[in-house]
């Protein structure tokens, strides 16, 4: 129970390989997760990793031996299984540990129609059943289909997004070795795109950089690529292709929240009034924009269970989060890279202005990004910048502390995981941006671990 406890986080199971994670132990997660959903059929999908398909299999087993039947979609990224849960009306199981490092794998886990399952929606009952079965004996007796869901998903994904008609475009695509090396071919076939492949080998061990595109170091390649090869764009996707980054035709990274604004603008045309949602360290510029187009904001919490539970509460037709994820009512209110690059595509194609400018209206405010810091108490950190900012801005929290001032704001949050906290701080003036951001971290250096 000691070592389920450790790899059973709040929405998903992530650890290391064999010593945390192991194939007797993924057969025991899989007769629970059958269990504990009251599943007849489930489908299961997994990533490049070395050993995400003996991993999948011991869950097959595992879900086998309490008479589920299993549909095996193979290879496929995170949205696939997602497309295969909401398509098929059936439990969902993805092996893959994202862009963690190869040591480690895990598995997402969703109820039919790709609603996600977490800490407080049977997770953790999952968790404690697995703990009493593991090493018990397993006996086949649902049936078991092999079935490839690659062309449905791509179909289901053009069938949102018509790129159809765009004007050609150069695009240079950075899988980092994984899934969208997988999917991005089968998604692109027979649109007007010239594709430049960097990184499409599927190789878990990830020999060219991180397959995580939220660190800078690894945007170097693709953003050399596109500037060379006079690309419209490029994308960078993660390890199970679930998170894209965008880069425009400059190499300059494009931040999450103006694709937010992007997509929620092209959601709100189809859908004149509706709501959207985006997380409290967004840019300011996404409900100002959602407003002026007639739109809904909903402000949340940082985390896709909090994004995905005010969707389905409110209706929301998008959500979109500053760590590149991107939510779609049209989606079973999954997350979707693949799906956020087609609108980049469609609204980058559908005229002839480059994407640096295409992306410059929604671009209203300069942000610090998240800045991390390690302190012992943080508590009596946040104590402190309370009391510096006593009478200075309105005070909100939501989520930590945001304190938004006239033409300013910032959050700050303590990690749920690690000793730290993390800073994102706004403003109209870049100046003023690098004053506020410098004058909170001082204040939490004092606090320093």
């Amino acid at each position: 129970m000691g070592d389920l406890a450790k790899i059973f986080k709040a929405y998903d199971v992530r650890g290391v390989v064999p010593d945390e994670l192991d194939e007797p132990t993924a057969e025991a997660v899989g007769a629970a997760f059958v269990e504990v959903t009251g599943a007849g059929s489930v489908v299961v999908a997994h990533d490049m990793r070395e050993s995400s398909p003996l991993l999948a299999e011991a869950f097959i087993r595992g879900a086998r031996s309490r008479r589920a039947d299993v549909v095996h979609a193979g290879l496929g990224s995170t949205d696939l299984l997602y497309y295969a849960s909401g398509s098929l009306g059936l439990p969902g199981v993805m092996f893959t540990a994202s862009h963690n490092p190869a040591r480690y794998n895990g598995m997402k886990m969703c109820r039919a129609g790709a609603v996600p399952i977490g800490g407080d929606t049977g997770l953790t009952e999952i968790r404690d059943r697995a703990a009493e079965l593991v090493g018990a004996a397993a006996e086949p007796g649902g049936s078991l289909i092999e079935k490839d869901l690659l062309n449905g998903y791509a179909d289901h994904l053009r069938g949102l997004v018509d790129l159809s008609g765009i004007r050609p475009l150069k695009v240079v695509v950075d899988a980092g070795n994984g899934m969208g090396g997988h999917t991005v071919p089968a998604v692109f076939d027979g649109l007007p795109i010239e594709l430049t492949a960097l990184y499409f080998e599927l190789d878990g061990s990830f020999p060219n950089h991180e397959a995580n595109p939220l660190e800078p170091g690894n945007l170097v390649d693709l953003q050399r690529a596109v500037v060379d090869s006079g690309a419209d764009l490029g994308l960078a996707f993660d390890g199970d292709a679930d998170r894209c980054w965008v880069i425009d035709e400059r190499g300059e990274s494009v931040s999450p929240s103006v694709i937010t604004a992007l997509v929620a603008v092209r959601e709100l045309a189809k859908y004149p009034g509706a709501t959207i949602i985006h997380n409290l360290i967004t840019s300011l510029g996404v409900p100002e924009i959602v407003r002026e187009h007639g739109g809904v904001p909903v402000r949340t919490r940082v985390g896709h269970s909090f994004i995905k539970a005010e969707m389905a509460k409110s209706g929301a037709v998008f959500g979109g989060e500053h760590s590149a994820h991107y939510y779609f009512r049209d989606f079973w209110f999954a997350d979707s890279g693949m799906l956020a690059a087609m609108h980049v595509l469609a609204a980058l194609g559908e005229q002839d202005r480059p994407l640096s400018q295409v992306v410059g209206a929604y671009s209203r405010y300069h942000a610090s990004g998240e800045v991390n810091s390690e302190v012992s108490d943080q508590a009596e950190a946040l104590r402190r910048v309370r009391e510096a900012f006593a009478g200075r801005g309105e005070f909100d929290e939501l989520d930590g502390l945001t304190v938004t001032g006239p033409d300013w704001w910032f959050n700050l949050r303590p990690s749920n995981t690690e000793p730290l906290l993390r800073l994102n701080a706004e403003a109209a003036d870049e100046s003023k941006m690098t004053a506020i951001r410098d004058e909170v971290l001082a204040i939490v250096g004092k606090v320093s671990a």
